[in-house]
């Protein structure tokens, strides 16, 4: 895995990410991460979509709604909870575990961050040359985000951008890992946004996906899929994410599947 510029480590991570940017975005820094979108962005259509933009969700998503929600779906408890998904993240994308002495200086970048809980935890396996970047439509997760953000001795600079995660507003080839859980269902045009995490990894990097898997049992799929309709969240099919992998390029592709979710990662093709 490349390793990042040791050049403006005690540079302000916000700076840091604006040189990832693509040439016509310009970045507003005045609520503490850089905003894209600005005020004239478009409402979210679902109701999956309205409540993580929401005010309440962002403040209880941590602590309540992520690892209860998220843990039932993976099976909870045979399935991971949220401290072993964390670490098979970090070992998916090739970073190291906290208190690691070999963590990599990646450029990484957490699609559809949240409140930063995923981004933070990715910055564990970061050494303190390199950087971790989140990326979400939601002021008001992105609000939490920057405010449980802390700069930590050892660890990666980690900044925040309010952007759209289909249309990525990254350069190409800009990150060594790129990481997406619990967002790819929610999209409206997930296989734009799996291009776009594509086309701003780095040959030879590595993609990491959480998302949703559709029950085999008919009666389960019935259920889960009325309640994912009517709240406007995609079900997955077995073995669909990990195809759409391949045919972008992705080798070494993976899957860990849970009752309702799914991890699946792959190595972008390349030297």
């Amino acid at each position: 895995m490349a390793h990042g510029p040791d050049e403006g480590r005690r540079s302000e991570p916000r700076a840091r990410i604006a040189e990832l940017l693509t040439a016509s975005a310009e970045p507003s820094a005045d609520a503490g991460y850089l905003d894209l979108l600005g005020p004239d962005a478009e409402p979210a259509p679902t109701v999956a979509q309205r409540a993580m933009q929401s005010t309440l969700l962002p403040r209880i998503y941590e602590r309540v709604w992520r690892p209860v929600g998220f843990n039932l779906a993976k099976g909870w408890p045979f399935g991971p909870d949220t401290a072993a998904e964390h670490a098979m993240a970090r070992d998916w994308l090739g970073l190291g575990q906290p208190g690691d002495r070999s963590r990599p200086a990646a450029t990484v970048l957490d699609v559809a961050c949240g409140p930063g809980n995923v981004t933070r935890a990715l910055a564990a396996g970061v050494a303190e040359d390199g950087l971790v970047v989140g990326l979400d439509a939601s002021r008001t997760m992105l609000e939490q985000a920057v405010a449980h953000t802390r700069p930590s001795p050892g660890r990666a600079d980690v900044g925040y951008v309010r952007g759209n995660a289909v249309d990525l507003p990254f350069r190409d080839a800009s990150f060594d890992a790129v990481c997406c859980f619990g967002g790819l269902y929610l999209f409206d045009n997930p296989w734009a946004a799996l291009d776009g995490m594509a086309r701003v990894l780095k040959p030879g990097g590595r993609l990491v996906v959480l998302t949703s898997r559709l029950p085999g049992l008919p009666p389960a799929r019935f259920g889960v899929g009325l309640l994912s309709a009517l709240l406007g969240v995609r079900m997955f099919g077995d073995g669909e994410v990990a195809r759409a992998l391949e045919e972008r390029g992705f080798t070494d592709v993976r899957r860990s599947r849970y009752p309702v979710m799914q991890m699946v990662g792959g190595r972008l093709d390349g030297p």
